[in-house]
């Protein structure tokens, strides 16, 4: 550890609680709960940078070994905050908050060497941002993992594999139709399919907006691992416009069973798997 953070490391030693003290004044208003939470990290933060200086680390390599104890706990404050629903703005000003009652430490410590001050600082500020920064790269990775999380809850619960009759599964499906939700609907379709026994499956697209070449090879590839299941498979909600599209894509339906309704494709799976149904009168 070079000299300049001597002073650092001196005033986290020394004088914590009114470090803490004055970080927490900082601080915009907030419940007691919620500032009880703010100074138990407060704590935890200081006295992990504290073992980290004490341990000869170098803040100019942030990213070694030396300070992962530090960067796990900035880590843990980023992803809590952002489960809460915090941004990343307001887990950063906490952060650099820290620097106020640092500076004003290093100013009383130093007040007979002036000429030690300015690199004392300056090396405080660099370090507080480094810890900013931290926060913020990990805030960012908890949200976009947040979010890509409730899409797939979402692409799940848009895709339900419904049990329609005995033998007869059905999976209604709505919106744009691509890569990787064709996939969920495989995976999901071809389990059921394992798990139940049946021996047909309706994809129905009454609630996709468009069909194009990509959209009818993701059918064709569904439809295709259903057939190597030993199941058969038919295709509903073929509109009068989707019907024309797929003419004049030249895409090849022929071998696979379609319908303009769900009612027709279920009355046609009744129908191949062999029940009968009347009305009475």
């Amino acid at each position: 550890m070079k000299n300049d953070y001597a002073p650092l490391l001196g005033a986290l030693r020394d004088e914590e609680e009114p470090i803490i003290d004055e970080w927490m004044a900082e601080l915009p208003g907030a419940d007691v709960g919620a500032r009880r939470a703010a100074r138990a990290e407060a704590s935890e933060l200081l006295r992990k940078l504290r073992e980290s200086l004490q341990a000869g680390a170098d803040p100019e390599g942030f990213e070694s070994a030396d300070w992962a104890s530090v960067r796990d706990t900035l880590s843990g404050l980023s992803r809590s905050r952002a489960a809460q629903g915090q941004t990343a703005e307001a887990t950063s000003v906490f952060v650099l908050a820290l620097k106020k009652p640092l500076f004003a430490s290093l100013q009383r410590r130093l007040a007979a060497q002036p000429e030690a001050l300015g690199p004392a600082l300056w090396s405080l500020s660099t370090t507080v941002d480094r810890l900013a920064q931290h926060t913020v790269s990990t805030f960012q990775q908890v949200r976009e993992d947040i979010i890509r999380r409730q899409q797939e809850e979402l692409l799940e619960l848009s895709t339900p594999v419904v049990k329609l009759w005995e033998g007869v599964l059905a999976v209604p499906m709505i919106g744009v139709l691509d890569s990787s939700r064709t996939q969920m609907v495989m995976e999901a379709l071809l389990q059921r399919i394992l798990e139940t026994g049946s021996g047909l499956a309706i994809i129905d697209i009454t609630g996709v907006p468009t069909v194009d070449t990509l959209v009818a090879q993701h059918l064709l590839k569904t439809v295709t691992a259903i057939r190597l299941m030993g199941a058969d498979c038919i295709i509903s909600g073929i509109r009068p416009q989707i019907a024309q599209t797929i003419v004049h894509l030249g895409i090849d339906l022929q071998g696979v069973s379609t319908k303009a309704t769900l009612a027709d494709a279920l009355s046609l799976a009744l129908q191949k798997t062999g029940w009968r149904i009347t009305r009475d009168n």
